[in-house]
């Protein structure tokens, strides 16, 4: 019985990890690319990290891949993160089917931040500032 759901495991970890590899190359920018990796791939490792541990089935081999896993688990979301707002504050294109272009708004609001009292890009009138609006802090 623990053959069996090893090597499930190991199937699914597997197809995880090839479904990760597929998305990096498949998909058209830095985003999509990035969430497809780090998603697929640590479900993917965690899965080939529970099969070995029962495959294994000693108390060692148990604490090995839970502090892999768990290091794993901790570290990539971190990783991606990081490299997402570097691309981000880059000003890596975005594809060109996006749908949602959130950088948009925040450019609109650093214009707004920069120029008080001036109509924004967007047309729309200025932003009040008053004390609920400042952002400095003493």
């Amino acid at each position: 019985m623990t053959d069996v759901v090893t090597a499930i495991l190991w199937l699914a970890g597997s197809a995880f990890a090839l479904l990760a590899a597929i998305g990096v190359l498949r998909m058209p920018d830095v985003f999509t690319r990035m969430q497809a990796s780090t998603k697929a791939s640590t479900l993917g490792l965690g899965c080939l990290l529970l099969g070995a541990a029962l495959q294994m089935g000693d108390l060692a081999s148990l604490i090995r891949a839970a502090s892999i896993g768990a290091f794993v688990f901790l570290t990539t979301p971190v990783a991606g993160h990081v490299i997402a707002r570097a691309a981000y504050l880059a000003d890596v294109p975005l594809w060109s089917g996006t749908v949602l272009d959130e950088r948009e708004r925040d450019a609109v609001r650093e214009a707004a931040r920069a120029h008080p009292g001036q109509p924004a890009p967007d047309g729309r009138p200025p932003a009040v500032a008053g004390p609920a609006a400042s952002t400095d802090v003493t």
